[in-house]
């Protein structure tokens, strides 16, 4: 009885990758030749049949299926340099391909924005020859793998970066953070609030930001709750869009409270309309100092002619550009999202509303006082905070 072919393993990549040599007539005979070898033997043909077939001796057939065995579809292909090692890419032709994986895909007439391992290796291959590196037009994806790996080069993917463009940066920030700091006084060891002596001027604190753009997003059939059969809510991926809503929050940094506004809209309109809520939320006479971004409404001559009618009542302590993350309303609004928002769906515009206002409600029957602590060691308390009062602009 004739002993059983053993057909040699490849992947759909890789069976592809080696018809694609298979074809080209512009690669050495020897490469053509080893990667026809390959494929009859992945088919399951005989050591015999495969020399006969394509016209060599049964041994070459032997080394070539023994060589990828030993090191893969490179190693078949390619020739040592010496004997008994396998083939060498030279530092010339690393750097090659690195200089190419360094560039986007756009700068080689390709649509995408980065790389991937199967466009970059099919780019040098068919590019090889004509830059002097024939070595590498048969070189695979796990070799272009292991050279940028070896560089710590990663063309696929994109880390992102805040550029600081604001020239008062740390300025902003240690106004903010010297904010902070005083606050931390105003509580005792146990994290209680500490009440304002009579002769003392109240200041309330508060972080504010804008969330819009929130979407309303209302299934078209109902979702499939779980059951003996099923672990998880099941839901159809189709989906109808209401529209979004804007919302305008703060938190009071002494109390945890969280105060929102929701709007169809985000304009100054809203904002003055926020600032109205905390006006007749807090005692006539108290400050209200609000740390936030700079963001146009904020400013505006809306805003300012306001701001105009309940002079002194208001104070402003900036956050630098790039510097939300600065701000403590961040982390209640990346808990919202986590807690309440992430995968809500709803009938309307006016639930999603009332949904929102409901969140906070719940919030605040048990308010966390939100504290920071990041960078507060050196700060000299006895210095001045930079506060803008933003009245009315005067005509020229």
């Amino acid at each position: 009885m004739g002993r059983k072919t053993i057909a040699l393993q490849l992947s759909g990549e890789d069976r592809e990758y080696l018809e694609t040599i298979a074809r080209t007539r512009t690669l050495q005979a020897q490469t053509v030749t080893r990667a026809r070898i390959l494929l009859l033997r992945a088919d399951g043909m005989p050591i015999n049949e495969i020399a006969d077939k394509i016209d060599v001796n049964r041994k070459s057939v032997m080394l070539c299926i023994n060589k990828f065995n030993e090191g893969g579809i490179e190693n078949a292909l390619s020739d040592a340099p010496g004997r008994g090692r396998n083939a060498e890419i030279t530092d010339k032709e690393k750097a090659w391909i690195i200089n190419i994986a360094c560039q986007k895909p756009t700068e080689y007439g390709y649509a995408a924005e980065t790389w991937t391992y199967a466009k970059l290796t099919a780019h040098v291959n068919k590019n090889a020859e004509a830059a002097g590196f024939t070595r590498l037009s048969t070189i695979h994806k796990s070799t272009i793998y292991t050279i940028l790996e070896a560089a710590e080069i990663k063309p696929f993917r994109i880390k992102y970066y805040c550029e600081n463009r604001d020239p008062q940066f740390e300025e902003k920030m240690h106004n903010v953070l010297l904010v902070y700091k005083q606050l931390s006084f105003q509580f005792d060891e146990n994290g209680n609030f500490i009440p304002w002596a009579e002769d003392e001027e109240v200041v309330h604190i508060l972080s504010y930001d804008e969330k819009p753009g929130i979407q309303a997003i209302a299934t078209t059939s109902e979702d499939l709750l779980p059951d003996q059969n099923h672990s998880t809510i099941s839901r159809d991926y189709e989906y109808k869009r209401l529209g979004t809503l804007s919302l305008l929050a703060a938190i009071d940094l002494q109390t945890g409270e969280a105060i929102p506004l929701v709007s169809e809209t985000h304009n100054s309109k809203d904002y003055i309309a926020f600032l109205i809520i905390l006006d007749q939320k807090y005692p006539k006479g108290e400050k209200i100092r609000i740390i936030l971004d700079n963001h146009a409404v904020h400013s505006s001559v809306a805003t300012r002619e306001y701001l105009a009618t309940v002079p002194g009542r208001f104070e402003f302590v900036f956050t630098p550009k790039h510097g939300s993350w600065l701000n403590m309303i961040e982390s209640f609004f990346s808990k919202m999202t986590k807690q309440m928002l992430r995968g809500i769906r709803v009938k309307s515009k006016q639930e999603l509303s009332d949904r929102v206002y409901r969140y906070f409600t719940e919030i605040n029957e048990e308010p966390m006082v939100f504290r920071w602590k990041y960078k507060l060691e050196d700060l000299d308390v006895s210095d001045d905070i930079s506060v803008e009062s933003l009245p009315l602009k005067k005509s020229s």
